[in-house]
């Protein structure tokens, strides 16, 4: 049965689905599709590994009789924690087969925050590396139920740090696995996968998806993705499975629907550092050229640094035909400036871990510098008022998506309370802010705290941002508000600059006024060398706020 991606304005879910069968198996795909054709590279800077559509099948049945064999049932969760390779959608997809529900996590969590994760899920497995296990002191507490810890690495197994957790070696138990299991009959209402929201200011939130969420993202093969239905598609994502956006875009949206995935691991002393993006930036153009990818995911921070640090064009890059991005907002100068190198368009979306994508630009409308695009056929949107009442064009409203949407999460894990509050009559609410202009397209501005309030005026740092980084020194910019006095806020722009630029802030400060309207213009400037980010690139916008107040 493979999916009509011309029609999507009723996506029939059915009864039974399960995401690792759908993604493995010939069941959805094009009746083109041999499963020998390659599903997954993976790129360990001196190390390329890859498999085909046969053998990851084959051996995500053996992850699911690994899982099996240690006690691991339906409903249990089985925690991720490992860098891009290629065990990540092996263990993924075997836990999925089983029933049970994988929780990725970021290789980049410390140990206190791994061992909130490990409690908060009651995950009862562990897959990491040795090297990670090593510093994950707090999971020896008594107050996780982490009954075993497999780890994917050669090295020999570290000493147990809890009588309770048993050490297993992911290759030795992959090696004697049969690959002769029934894949779970979950019903498309079954939860499948456990994904966490990056906490600023308290602890991440659980976010859990059902098996349907895989049909959900569809929406965004035809209203974000452009593939090619005539051949292949390589698509090259640049950063890690555990994060919602790759999960997504570069394993179970190509997956479905038979294309190849590429995904690189940078160098092990690089990433111990804590860098976000673990290469240098012509790695990405050499990625490109080496493996043939026609399509390039990024966030905007990767395409500035592509243009900023390398000399690179379409001409080393000649397969390269598609580019897109989310996760913060694309610049107008670095979209005309990605189109002036490349001759290609950026296209950009917006969405959240709750519903992935929703809001696209895509080539059968022409893009619009600074807006998020148009809602993708598929998905129920709403631009809405307190009173749930639909705004008009142009005027500000909260982005709402309805209870029917089939990408739509189940809830937040263990926290009920939450999941109510974020559903109101027939809609769940985004918490995000929009308006909607006459010719449909969405201008995103974000959440309410996010929004300035200065002097009775509310004010999107999104639209101010967008103007100061044209000014040739900026490479980069985050607009806040700052609190100056008894109710009494002013505009404030935080700024880095380009390398070997001077800085001038009285002409920057015209330039501001000369681009913006009075009350948008940022009354001081503060000159920061980087912006406190969350482990997937998003900028810190609190902690940048408590970096300025004491500066």
């Amino acid at each position: 049965m493979s999916i009509d991606l011309q029609d999507l304005g009723d996506i029939k879910i059915p009864e039974y689905l399960n995401i690792a069968h759908a993604c493995t198996s010939d069941e959805y795909k094009a009746t083109s599709h041999h499963p020998d054709n390659i599903a997954i590279i993976v790129d360990q800077h001196d190390d390329v590994q890859q498999l085909s559509y046969r053998e990851l099948a084959s051996r995500s049945k053996q992850a699911a009789n690994v899982f099996q064999a240690l006690g691991c049932q339906q409903g249990d969760r089985v925690m991720l924690c490992l860098p891009n390779c290629m065990e990540f959608p092996l263990a993924f997809f075997g836990a999925l087969t089983l029933g049970a529900i994988a929780v990725p996590s970021s290789m980049l969590l410390s140990g206190d925050e791994l061992d909130y994760l490990a409690k908060d899920s009651g995950a009862k497995i562990l897959v990491t590396t040795a090297d990670h296990w090593a510093k994950l002191d707090k999971l020896d507490s008594p107050s996780h139920q982490i009954e075993s810890v497999i780890l994917v690495s050669e090295e020999a197994l570290a000493s147990n740090k809890a009588s309770k957790t048993q050490l297993y070696n992911w290759q030795k138990l992959m090696a004697t696995a049969s690959d002769e299991i029934e894949t779970c009959k979950t019903k498309a209402n079954d939860p499948a996968y456990l994904v966490y929201t990056s906490g600023t200011t308290c602890y991440p939130k659980g976010v859990l998806h059902a098996h349907r969420a895989l049909l959900g993202r569809v929406p965004a093969a035809r209203r974000w993705f452009d593939y090619d239905t005539n051949k292949i598609d390589r698509i090259l994502h640049s950063g890690k499975f555990n994060w919602t956006y790759v999960l997504g875009t570069a394993l179970m949206d190509p997956l479905l629907l038979g294309k190849t995935v590429v995904v690189y691991e940078g160098k092990a002393e690089a990433e111990a550092r804590g860098k976000i993006f673990l290469a240098e930036a012509d790695t990405w153009p050499k990625l490109i050229a080496k493996h043939q990818c026609s399509i390039f995911i990024g966030v905007p921070t990767l395409y500035r640094q592509i243009i900023q640090k390398t000399e690179t064009t379409k001409v080393e890059v000649p397969s390269l035909r598609y580019c897109m991005c989310a996760g913060e907002h694309l610049s107008d100068e670095l979209y005309t400036a990605w189109k002036e190198r490349f001759g290609l368009t950026i296209y950009e979306a917006i969405g959240m871990s709750e519903c992935s994508y929703y809001l696209s630009q895509h080539p059968t409308r022409p893009v619009k510098p600074g807006s998020a695009g148009l809602p993708q056929t598929g998905h129920s949107i709403s631009l809405l008022n307190e009173h749930l009442e639909p705004v008009a064009d142009n005027e500000e409203g909260m982005l709402c998506i309805g209870l029917d949407d089939p990408g739509l999460f189940l809830g937040y894990w263990n926290l009920d309370d939450t999941t109510k509050a974020s559903r109101k009559g027939t809609f769940f609410l985004t918490g995000d802010y929009a308006y909607r202009d006459t010719d449909d397209y969405i201008w995103f501005l974000g959440r309410k705290d996010d929004l300035i309030n200065s002097f009775g005026y509310r004010i999107s740092p999104h639209e101010i941002e967008r103007v100061i980084k044209t000014y040739p020194a900026i490479a980069d910019c985050v607009a806040l508000e700052e609190c100056i006095g008894e109710d009494k806020n002013i505009v404030v722009a935080c700024i880095i600059l380009h390398q070997d630029t001077s800085f001038n802030e009285q002409a920057l400060m015209d330039f501001a006024h000369d681009h913006l309207a009075k009350y948008k213009a940022p009354k001081k400037f503060y000159l920061m060398d980087r912006f406190p980010r969350t482990a997937n690139g998003k900028v810190l916008r609190k902690a940048l706020r408590n970096t300025i107040l004491n500066k």
